[in-house]
């Protein structure tokens, strides 16, 4: 069987396991949506259906500027360093999450 890439992923899969990642230390699914929102601009997760993961990346209405200003290592990877676009924003949503998880305050994860 081929291996289907992330990207090609329904975003509905993607996001439950965002939230389960959140919620399993304690935070929550209006949380996420909130990281989200922050991040892509995006003012409704419901509006999200259908779409695949990368059309969720590549169409977001406005990549937050200070999305630059995320840093670290993502599975071995400086989120920095990430040339390709759809990458660094999949890796970037990645950390933020990540660091929602460990029990950052809000303000310390949206930067």
């Amino acid at each position: 069987m081929a291996r289907q890439s992330v990207f090609e992923m329904p975003f509905e899969k993607v996001y439950q396991c965002l939230v389960q990642k959140a919620e399993r230390k304690g935070r929550t699914q209006a949380e996420v949506d909130q990281v989200i929102k922050w991040l892509t601009g995006y003012v409704s997760i419901d509006i999200l259906t259908g779409l695949t993961y990368g059309d969720f990346l590549s169409l977001a209405p406005v990549w937050n500027s200070r999305s630059e200003l995320i840093t670290g290592s993502i599975c071995g990877i400086k989120v920095e360093e990430i040339a390709d676009t759809m990458t660094k924003r999949m890796r970037q949503l990645d950390k933020l999450i990540d660091e929602l998880a460990k029990g950052k305050p809000m303000d310390v994860v949206l930067r």
